[in-house]
């Protein structure tokens, strides 16, 4: 039987890249989704894709960074399904900035609502539903939230905050029945690299990075959805991001030397 046949799934971010990838992956296995996003008419194409697909889905308009939508979004879900069964935190937004360029600091207040406070107002609403089911919680973090990247400071932070608030929320749960998992991918092909703000916080700041190069929306999913069904600890999906967590450790000079080179040749 699939995992997650006939379980009350809700994802956020869920209109484009790795949101809209994972509800797509998931519903194969017929689970009820209810799929939040601030584009209403980006999400009803995502909703229809599902349900052709085998799935139920429900269609949820939410701002992550505003606490009443996140618990309008609960509100909803279990108003149509009654229950829920996991948790996906994966909306979030970029930024791509030299510190010393930005010109717009509020654009950093901004990073931090949408991408560490967008997965804790969820998480909060949805928790005592999760307690009920023994669910899942898990958080599309970034190997930004397990090291430092020039030109990227607002998100880093971001992650970083994420991934602190998911490792404490991990332990506190550990009798409960919910599991915790936080995702860390690398450089992924999505709308929040090609859509990230530069330092004035308006302009879309040209990526250096390759698309041809990195993983596609899909395979990410693909090993989501697995480490999901495993309730995996946390998935750090490279090679090279796995062997940065430990060099860095050892010789962090040499990471962030690194870090700097990876991104000035756009890998």
């Amino acid at each position: 039987m699939a995992a997650y046949a006939g379980k009350v799934v809700v994802v956020t971010g869920a209109s484009q890249g790795i949101g809209k990838a994972l509800a797509l992956e998931l519903a194969p296995q017929r689970p009820r989704l209810v799929l939040a996003a601030r584009d209403a008419e980006a999400l009803a194409a995502v909703v229809r894709d599902c349900e052709a697909r085998g799935a139920e889905a429900l269609a949820v308009r939410c701002d992550v960074g505003e606490e009443a939508s996140c618990r309008a979004l609960v509100l909803a879900a279990i108003q149509r399904f009654q229950a829920i069964d996991v948790l996906v935190n994966n909306a979030g937004i970029g930024m791509l900035a030299r510190f010393e360029d930005v010109t717009d600091l509020s654009q950093y207040e901004r990073l931090m609502r949408v991408n560490y406070l967008g997965s804790v107002y969820p998480t909060f609403h949805a928790l005592p539903h999760l307690k009920r089911s023994r669910g899942q919680i898990v958080a599309v973090s970034s190997l930004a939230g397990l090291t430092g990247v020039p030109y990227r400071s607002a998100y880093c932070a971001t992650k970083h905050a994420q991934m602190g608030f998911f490792d404490s929320l991990r332990i506190e749960l550990a009798e409960s029945g919910v599991s915790v998992t936080v995702i860390a991918p690398y450089f992924v092909q999505s709308e929040i690299r090609r859509r990230s703000p530069g330092p004035d916080g308006r302009t879309v700041a040209a990526s250096p990075i390759r698309e041809a190069e990195i993983m596609s929306a899909e395979e990410c999913a693909r090993r989501i959805v697995r480490a999901m069904e495993k309730r995996q600890r946390i998935l750090v999906m490279t090679l090279k991001g796995k062997l940065g967590r430990w060099v860095g450790l050892a010789l962090p000079g040499l990471v962030d030397r690194m870090a700097l080179a990876a991104v000035r040749k756009g890998r």
